[in-house]
C-alpha cells in the first residue's frame, strides 16, 4: 500500500479529471512535522487543537463502545481505532446543509454531524429508535449493504442539484466497497450529471481478510475515478491536515458545479472488522499492525501540538474524561428505550399494512397484552 508522498503539492492541481498524478498527498508526516507548509497555513492553530479532541473523543468512543459490546449492552459494532483522520477530517470539512450516507463504520461521522449518540447505541441495538432522526439532521443510517450507499449518494447529490442547493452528498465505504458495482454505478451516475458529491474510499488494506492486493489490479483506488471523469486523489488518511484541507476544497470544487470528486485515504484499522468474530492475526502478516501503529494519527498530531505548546497530557485526559461521562449518560437513556414488540415490527413495515399483516397485528397485540 506504500506509495510516493506528494509534499508541496497545490490542492487545486490535483482537483483535476486529467489529473494521472495519484501519488500520496500529504501535509504531515509521520514524525508530526509539517511537509507541506503552504497547505497547513491555511488551517488555524485552534482548528488543529479541535482536530485532535475530536480524536481523542472518537478513540475513547471506540475504547467504550468495545467495552459495552464485551459486556452485551451494544449489539454489532465495526471498530473505528486508527481510521480518526479520515473519518473525522472529512465530516469536519461539511457543513450542516450536507447530506451524510454513512456506512456502518461510520457512526462518529454521524455523531459529529448532530446524531444524539444514544441513538448511535440503540441502531447498535437494533432498535427501531435508532433511526428515527432529528428533523434538521441530514443524513440517512448506516448503510449494512456494502457499497450500496454510493447508489444512494448520487440520487442525493442530483436532488440536491436540482433544487439549487449550495451542498453537497457525501458517503464513505471501504476498500472492499470499491469492488461492488454499486460503487461504479453511483460514481458514474454522478458523474455525468456533475452532481455535487465527495465520494470517501477508506482503503485500510483488508476487506476483512481479503488484502487489497487481491481486489483490484489498479496500482491505486484513486485512479478508478478516472473512468468516471472525476477528479481521484489519494491522501495519507492517518494525516488528519490533509484529509480536512482535500475534502475542504472537494466540497468547494463540487458546489461550484463541477461535480463530484472521489478521495481515497491510505489508512489502517487497528483492530478486527467487527467485534462478531474476525481476529486479523489470522490472516495479515506478522509486523503490520506493529508498523501502522507507529503512524497513528494521535501520536502525530499530538507531537506537532505538544511542540507548540498547544496540547498537554492534561488536556486529553480531560477529553477522555468527558468522553466517558458522554458514554455512560447515553448507554443509560439506550438502556430505558422501551422493549421492541412484533406488533410494531410489523406496523413498521408498511404504511399501509394489507389485509394479512392486519390480521397479524391483530393476533400479536393480543398476545403482548395478555
Amino acid at each position: 500500500m506504500a506509495q510516493a508522498k506528494k509534499a508541496n503539492v497545490k490542492i487545486e492541481d490535483l482537483l483535476k479529471s486529467d489529473n494521472f498524478d495519484f501519488s500520496t498527498f500529504q501535509v504531515m508526516n509521520e514524525e508530526g512535522e509539517i511537509v507541506n507548509p503552504e497547505v497547513a497555513a491555511t488551517i488555524s492553530d485552534e482548528e488543529m487543537v479541535d482536530f485532535m479532541e475530536k480524536m481523542v473523543w472518537a478513540r475513547e468512543l471506540f475504547n467504550r463502545s468495545t467495552a459495552l459490546n464485551r459486556q452485551g449492552r451494544l449489539g454489532f459494532y465495526a471498530p473505528t481505532a486508527g481510521q480518526e483522520a479520515s473519518q473525522i477530517g472529512t465530516i469536519l470539512a461539511t457543513e450542516k446543509e450536507d447530506f451524510i450516507l454513512p456506512g456502518y463504520r461510520d457512526v462518529p461521522q454521524l455523531i459529529l454531524h448532530g446524531l444524539p449518540l444514544e441513538k448511535a447505541f440503540l441502531w447498535s441495538k437494533g432498535h427501531v429508535e435508532g433511526n428515527n432522526y432529528p428533523e434538521d439532521l441530514k443524513a440517512l443510517p448506516p448503510q449494512i449493504i456494502i457499497g450500496a450507499q454510493y447508489v444512494q449518494t448520487a440520487g442525493v447529490a442530483l436532488g440536491i442539484k436540482k433544487n439549487k442547493r449550495k451542498a453537497i452528498a457525501m458517503t464513505w465505504t471501504g476498500d472492499g466497497g470499491s469492488s461492488q458495482g454499486d460503487f461504479y454505478e453511483g460514481v458514474n451516475f454522478t458523474g455525468a450529471f456533475k452532481a455535487p458529491a465527495v465520494f470517501v474510499i477508506q482503503n485500510n488494506g483488508w476487506a476483512i481478510s481479503t488484502p487489497r492486493s487481491k481486489q483490484t489490479a489498479a496500482p491505486t483506488l484513486a485512479q478508478k475515478a478516472v473512468a468516471a471523469g472525476i477528479p481521484g486523489v489519494q491522501v495519507d488518511g492517518m494525516d488528519i491536515l490533509a484529509v480536512y484541507a482535500l475534502t475542504k476544497a472537494a466540497r468547494e470544487y463540487a458546489i461550484a458545479g463541477n461535480g463530484p470528486v472521489l478521495i481515497e485515504t491510505l489508512c489502517y484499522r487497528f483492530g478486527p472488522h467487527t467485534l462478531s468474530g474476525d481476529d486479523p492475526k489470522r490472516y495479515q502478516p506478522e509486523g503490520v499492525q506493529e508498523e501502522w501503529q507507529a503512524k497513528d494519527p494521535l501520536i502525530r498530531l499530538r507531537k506537532y501540538l505538544t511542540g507548540k505548546g498547544l496540547w498537554s497530557e492534561e488536556r486529553e485526559n480531560e477529553v477522555i474524561e468527558k468522553t466517558k461521562e458522554e458514554v455512560k449518560t447515553a448507554i443509560k437513556k439506550a438502556d430505558q428505550a422501551p422493549k421492541q414488540k412484533i406488533s410494531d415490527y410489523l406496523k413498521n413495515m408498511y404504511e399501509t399494512p394489507d389485509f394479512v399483516t392486519k390480521e397479524q397485528i391483530e393476533e400479536f397485540q393480543a398476545k403482548e397484552n395478555q
